[in-house]
């Protein structure tokens, strides 16, 4: 049987940050002690955790709060020597046997297939019932008092980190402006300037959401997006009701692939598309267009279908023909930041190729 628990923990809607840490912290810090087997070091892995999230706090969507909290905490556990440990099954172990979580929902929180979390379970299973796992955990917390949440500390770290990444960014910004004033300077000096190497891209965190069918997502403004299991609807100022399935004739279900296609949305330009066919989770889907890279945010389906949608922002191009730098690759990866599905290059798409009406 399941050992005692606190009542299941509900979707965190609305309410300041400081609500939250102190609602979530004993929950968080007894996960983290399961997971690192060790008192000083779970109160500390809990208290980063919440530093990232403080430092993120305004990009996190409030209804989907407890699956990046809960994400970031695995993933900082997974850094470094503990993945190399057995940090990985431990985690499998933690998740479904302690906090409950379905396999597919375990898989979107490491980043990998419904299959690798299915072999974890599947060869703890032959070694420990899932009881005995359960009671082993419970006694390993027997006597545990979680400690108060050190909310000040939390908060003035997660202040230092976000100020250190807009400090990035800016150097990021200054960098892709300096190469042209030093080939300037260089002409006027008599200097021999074969020219300067491209800055480094650092783009934006995306997030990948799990919804339920149906439910409805605030994209961009006027624009919503919603899954159900046919596929990917939208409705926009342009293009209302819209409607791709992933079975439609022209997608090549025989490989991996994403789709494109946008429209400009005041003074910017919205793109989304289909992904589909994938054999592992998504974790990060890219767009590069005019010499940038954005991250997409992703929208998927609980179950690992291997479809979802993304969807992202990009500036127009400054010739104003409305169309995002004249082309695009669009490409999905993995937790591990491999491949899993890349578009063709070439000028952005302003209609699917293939839509139909959707009526509610």
């Amino acid at each position: 049987m399941r050992p005692p628990r606190a009542p299941a923990e509900v979707p965190y809607v609305e309410g300041d940050f400081a609500d939250y840490a102190r609602d979530r912290w004993p929950g968080l810090v007894t996960t983290a002690r399961l997971l690192t087997e060790d008192p000083r070091a779970a109160e500390e892995l809990a208290r980063l955790t919440l530093v990232r999230a403080y430092a993120r706090w305004r990009r996190i969507p409030r209804d989907d709060v407890d699956f990046h909290v809960r994400r970031c905490l695995v993933r900082t556990r997974l850094r470094g020597w503990a993945r190399r440990a057995g940090g990985r099954r431990r985690v499998v172990l933690v998740l479904r046997y302690w906090e409950g979580l379905g396999e597919a929902e375990i898989a979107q929180v490491l980043g990998c297939s419904v299959g690798a979390v299915r072999a974890v379970l599947r060869r703890e299973g032959k070694r420990l019932r899932p009881g005995d796992t359960c009671a082993g955990f419970a006694a390993a917390l027997a006597g545990f008092v979680p400690p108060a949440v050190p909310l000040d500390a939390v908060r003035r770290d997660g202040a230092l980190r976000r100020r250190r990444r807009a400090g990035t960014v800016a150097a990021g910004c200054a960098l892709l402006l300096a190469p042209p004033v030093a080939l300037g300077l260089g002409s006027g000096a008599g200097g021999d300037v074969t020219g300067a190497a491209e800055a480094p891209d650092s783009p934006a965190p995306g997030t990948v959401r799990i919804v339920a069918p149906g439910e409805r997502v605030a994209a961009a403004p006027g624009v919503e997006l919603w899954l159900t299991r046919d596929g990917g609807h939208w409705s926009s100022p342009q293009a209302p009701n819209r409607f791709r399935a992933v079975r439609d004739g022209n997608l090549d279900r025989t490989r991996a692939g994403v789709s494109v296609q946008g429209e400009r949305l005041d003074g910017t330009y919205f793109q989304s598309g289909l992904y589909h066919g994938l054999t592992a989770e998504p974790a990060r889907v890219e767009v590069r267009t005019g010499g940038r890279t954005v991250t997409a945010d992703v929208l998927t389906l609980a179950g690992s279908p291997g479809w979802g949608v993304w969807y992202a922002r990009t500036p127009l191009a400054e010739s104003g023909t409305g169309r995002a730098g004249g082309g695009q690759t669009v490409t999905v990866y993995d937790a591990a930041g491999e491949v899993l599905a890349r578009s063709d290059a070439g000028p952005a798409v302003t209609e699917p190729v293939r839509v139909g009406a959707w009526r509610p």
